[in-house]
């Protein structure tokens, strides 16, 4: 056994020595498996896009060749004879690259030996910055040939298609599906029990968008829950950090009025930014306590939430120096800022003064300019006017993505965030977009459009491990509930409250009910994905988690519901155990139970029925992934 560990030992010397002293690996380097790797995961984030230390960019091919403050970065057919291979190997700590970091194994220095002796192949087009910037202007898509009253997106995806190859599976969802699907995306509730038999009993042609339009109809059920999409990206919260000494304020009542009248998109925008009595509280940001990061002064909150919610774009890593991930410059960033200070801000570069100050601008100069020397109210006006001026098609284009994911399950650009990315179909996002813009920014429309067309009504797919890239659309994909489609969910089956009423809104759009978006979180919203909402959140991760599972099975806020569920149905239960099951299936699944989950309820629920076997019985339909997912 000793000699054979001292073999493999003189194995990985040898190997070494090779990679470090000698010539090419015999096997040729393949650049997307081997050198891509190497130089994006262990290079580019000192030596690519604004970054480049000592001069020297390993975006392109061009860009090695012609190296930087120390010459040529690589001689092709000669290793030995190149800087980036010098570096690399050699033994001085303050020389070897990568700095202050571990080295590159033998492996990996084989690699690029074999790659610049082989003459330093390098895909057609490719760069380690491939910054694309999206269309701004909007652009007018002539729908494809079709029927002139089918649902426009269903002519636009079967035009996608017909392009990339149909899926195998067409086939509609069921009424019940579509019905419980509908009521949960759009109001965030299980359908009545009796509603929702009238609905699948209803044989009319036209029932599917007859529901539609009623759910779109229900202001405050529409209200409750869209308030809880739009707090997650707005911030808005009703206790946490910034309201004990006022650095926090709350925009509840005008968001849920914005909500209740469908207050046009464009209108609602402008409101946020030049704000108008109860919208305040957006621009104004969280005023942490104790000394920060400069990158987070409340103005620059502002800079960064506007480009992310309204423009879907990142500017928070060029908040503290040139982006590493897109093309915005920390001028611009700062710029942006300035906007909404007393006066130009000066910039910050990681946390250190410049002693150069940002005179205000917007982001996109090509949309119109903010005259630097207005006060800062009108500054604020003229950014509210310019990001909703009818030529910015990046406005519509970033809501109609964040609808389709919301609905779809995946955005038509991922990540929702980066519109800079390519849709999958340029076409559909386009003619969404300009749809909202061309029909006063409605916002009811685009959901009606969507969840009216066939497509939305297929039967969903499972998300799949790994997205394919690049992706195809198949349909709609299976989501899980948010925690506040939960919570109404359980309260609606165990006749409870989500909590106490931390937001109340007043006024003709007062609520009529508690509903999960309007109370605190608690431990087992927190536990479902409910955020503190410090960060701005556009979408929330449906992944199962540990702590979902321990809150789900031990913790006492659910268990508390539970039982005083219990208590409800035990009024109700008689002697009919197996007539309390298909109530209880009724409501929570919207169908009936098979003759085997019958059998099964019976049997838990006891002969005769106990508080404890109802409890036990609410549980387990509430845990049953057809009761969690919305599919």
């Amino acid at each position: 056994m000793k000699i054979i560990l001292l073999g493999r030992t003189w194995t990985v010397a040898l190997f070494w020595l090779a990679a470090t002293v000698g010539g090419a690996a015999d096997e040729p380097a393949d650049f997307d498996k081997d050198i891509r790797p190497i130089l994006k995961n262990r290079c580019a984030r000192c030596h690519s896009g604004h970054k480049r230390k000592g001069g020297f960019s390993i975006d392109s091919r061009a860009a090695i060749l012609k190296g930087g403050e120390s010459g040529p970065g690589a001689v092709p057919g000669q290793s030995a004879k190149s800087h980036l291979i010098k570096l690399v190997t050699s033994t001085d700590a303050d020389e070897r690259m990568p700095s202050k970091s571990k080295p590159l194994t033998p492996a990996q220095i084989a690699r690029l030996r074999a790659w610049i002796d082989d003459g330093l192949a390098w895909p057609k087009g490719f760069s380690f910055t491939q910054w694309q910037r999206a269309p701004m202007a909007p652009r007018v898509v002539e729908l494809p040939p079709g029927d002139p009253k089918e649902n426009p997106v269903d002519r636009l995806v079967r035009a996608y298609w017909k392009k990339r190859g149909s899926p195998k599976n067409l086939k509609p969802a069921d009424d019940r599906t579509f019905a419980r699907r509908v009521w949960l995306d759009l109001v965030g509730t299980l359908p009545p029990p009796k509603e929702l038999d009238a609905f699948v009993r209803k044989r009319a042609p036209g029932k599917r968008a007859q529901l539609v339009d009623r759910l779109l109809a229900d202001k405050p059920a529409y209200a409750g829950h869209w308030l809880t999409f739009w707090s997650d990206m707005l911030r808005n919260a009703y206790r946490g950090t910034g309201f004990i000494d006022g650095g926090r304020k709350q925009i509840t009542q005008w968001l849920y009025s914005a909500l209740h009248t469908n207050l046009p998109y464009d209108r609602f925008v402008r409101e946020l930014i030049s704000p108008a009595n109860g919208s305040e509280g957006f621009i104004k940001g969280i005023k942490w306590r104790g000394q920060v990061s400069a990158a987070q002064r409340p103005e620059m909150q502002a800079a960064q939430n506007i480009g992310q919610i309204f423009l879907g774009t990142n500017l928070k890593c060029a908040s503290c120096h040139n982006s590493f991930i897109n093309h915005w410059r920390i001028d611009d960033t700062w710029a942006m800022a300035s906007v909404f200070a007393e006066k130009p801000l000066e910039i910050f570069r990681c946390g250190e003064a410049s002693g150069r100050h940002a005179p205000p601008a917007f982001l996109y100069p090509e949309l119109g300019s903010i005259d630097p020397k207005a006060p800062r109210a009108k500054r604020l006006a003229e950014l509210a006017l310019v990001l909703t001026d009818p030529k910015n098609g990046r406005l519509p284009r970033t809501m109609v993505n964040r609808f389709w994911a919301a609905l779809m399950g995946r955005g038509i650009v991922e990540p929702v965030d980066d519109m800079d990315q390519p849709p999958w179909d340029a076409d559909l996002l386009d003619w969404l977009a300009a749809d909202l813009a061309g029909h006063s920014y409605d916002l009811k429309r685009t959901l009606r459009l969507i969840c009216t067309s066939r497509v939305y009504q297929m039967r969903a797919s499972k998300l799949p491990a790994k997205i394919a890239n690049p992706f195809i659309f198949r349909g709609p994909m299976t989501r899980r509930m948010s925690a506040e489609q939960f919570l109404d969910a359980v309260c609606a089956l165990t006749r409870t409250s989500p909590g106490k009423l931390a937001a109340k809104i007043t006024g003709p759009n007062a609520a009529p009910s508690v509903r999960a978006s309007l109370v605190n979180d608690d431990p087992l919203s927190r536990a479902l994905g409910r955020p503190n909402r410090e960060q701005v959140v556009t979408q929330r991760d449906s992944l199962a988690t540990t702590t979902q599972a321990l809150e789900l099975t031990n913790g006492t806020t659910l268990d508390a519901k539970l039982k005083a569920g219990a208590r409800f149905w035990m009024g109700r239960a008689g002697k009919n155990a197996a007539g309390l099951a298909g109530q209880i299936y009724l409501e929570a699944l919207g169908r009936a139970p098979s003759q085997e989950e019958a059998r099964i309820a019976v049997g838990v629920l006891g002969q005769p029925v106990s508080s404890q076997g109802i409890e036990d019985l609410l549980w387990i339909v509430t845990m049953l992934p057809e009761f969690q997912l919305i599919r």
